[in-house]
């Protein structure tokens, strides 16, 4: 029989409805033994995340205002739901050692993740099967650095003394026994570790969208899903902001080529989107998604004989490193080096960056643009047709919009775009249906 874990958002386990649905999806499949949850999600518009409640708590304290009120709206959530379920769990014992630990000075991570452990013990409980703390299973170092092999380890042996289980994702511990969480969404990471750790056969991630798709629907109307997607493709879109799973999720799987299908909770029946090794392009389809963002800055230096002057782009990176700033493209030419960062991390330091670029690398002149957005065009299709590029260009041509930065991968696989912000949806629209193959 084939080995399946299921790893449900916060919106699939918002409160007792929700959990409902997963059970009626656990339950119709038995491969589906290890179940990984998030702390429970927003149930409406204007409702509160768990895990924003908890982080507020911990504010409180921080700043010595009583935290008792906030606490006690977390508290008769969770108690709501166990009601509503028609189960039993010590809920008040678990409430007295959060609230003693918060009293004692937890740390911000040990708060924020114990949305995530209720919700499991909860979880576990409705679906009778065990409740497995990942606690002391998802291992971090002294620096907070996870540690891959010992953690495939520890759950690898837990879990075979457990034919079903559910588990808390987002948190493990370091070596002195502290809680350490992951990045937001990090429940993604913890599901991916399970699979691995067991070696399932496939790894399903349910949400509240059924998988991706070519483009953003708020952008372009009613997009073609996406049926099958390659790891490095999605690591490509994601890393461009198409959000639907934590990018960092897809290394563990990857390393044991355990398929990743995104699954809908809310339709079941929707085979999603399914991410493997490599994919084959179906039906003749160039490109596999559109995504990008808005809000970067281009430095460009211009220096004649750029390319015969040793060490220039070297020294050049050097000055980012030295200021703790991180970039985010490099697209040049033979006298010209052009730096992407995004107006996030360069925040207010553009005067003392140009300052020490000035004063460092003497460049004949330096041009700053600070309304670009990025626009990723990726698909494994590209690589094995002629014209991409000229389709592409094309079509921003013919709406009109001014190509401020061209990068192109080696692997052929993606081509990067930089228009301005005012462009940016209009940008999108017109790639999408230069390549819209029905």
């Amino acid at each position: 029989m084939s080995l399946k874990v299921a790893k449900f958002g916060g919106s699939s386990v918002a409160d007792a409805i929700q959990l409902a649905k997963v059970k009626k999806i656990v339950d119709h499949d038995p491969a589906r033994r290890y179940v990984v949850v998030s702390a429970p999600g927003k149930r409406f518009d204007g409702d509160n995340k768990m895990t924003d409640l908890l982080y507020l708590c911990r504010t409180h304290i921080e700043h010595n205002v009583p935290y008792d009120q906030v606490f006690q709206v977390i508290c008769d959530r969770f108690r709501a739901m166990e009601l509503n379920l028609g189960v039993k769990v010590d809920l008040d014992s678990e409430f007295d050692t959060i609230r003693k630990n918060l009293d004692e000075g937890a740390g911000p991570d040990y708060i924020a993740s114990r949305g995530e452990y209720l919700n499991a013990l909860l979880t576990a409980s409705y679906l009778g099967f065990d409740f497995v703390d990942t606690a002391g299973l998802v291992r971090f170092d002294e620096k907070g650095r996870l540690m891959d092999e010992e953690t495939d380890k520890a759950l690898r042996e837990e879990l075979e003394k457990h034919e079903n289980a559910v588990l808390p994702g987002f948190y493990g511990t370091t070596p002195d026994g502290k809680v350490k969480t992951f990045s937001r969404g990090g429940s993604d990471i913890t599901g991916s570790l399970v699979a691995k750790a067991v070696r399932a056969d496939v790894y399903e991630n349910w949400t509240d969208v059924p998988g991706f798709l070519v483009a953003d629907p708020r952008i372009v109307n009613n997009p073609e899903p996406i049926e099958t997607i390659s790891y490095q493709e999605l690591r490509e879109l994601s890393y461009m902001g198409a959000s639907v799973l934590h990018e960092d999720a897809i290394y563990p799987v990857r390393t044991v080529d355990i398929p990743i299908n995104i699954r809908n909770t809310n339709d079941p029946q929707h085979p999603g989107t399914t991410i493997v090794s490599e994919a084959s392009p179906k039906d003749g389809r160039i490109i596999t998604g559109i995504a990008g963002s808005k809000g970067f800055t281009v430095v460009a230096l211009y220096k004649n004989m750029m390319s015969s002057e040793r060490g220039f782009v070297r020294r050049t990176l050097g000055i980012f490193e030295d200021l703790g700033i991180k970039f985010e493209h490099l697209p040049s030419g033979i006298d010209t080096l052009s730096i992407v960062i995004s107006n996030k991390e360069l925040g207010d330091r553009l005067p003392e960056l140009l300052e020490e670029i000035e004063r460092r690398m003497n460049p004949d002149s330096i041009e700053v643009s600070d309304d670009i957005a990025l626009i990723a065009t990726v698909g494994w299709g590209m690589a094995r047709r002629t014209g991409v590029s000229a389709r592409l260009f094309g079509a921003l041509a013919e709406a009109e919009v001014n190509i401020r930065m061209i990068d192109q991968g080696s692997s052929e696989m993606n081509i990067i775009v930089g228009v301005h912000n005012k462009d940016f949806e209009k940008a999108i629209r017109a790639i999408y249906e230069a390549f819209q193959e029905n």
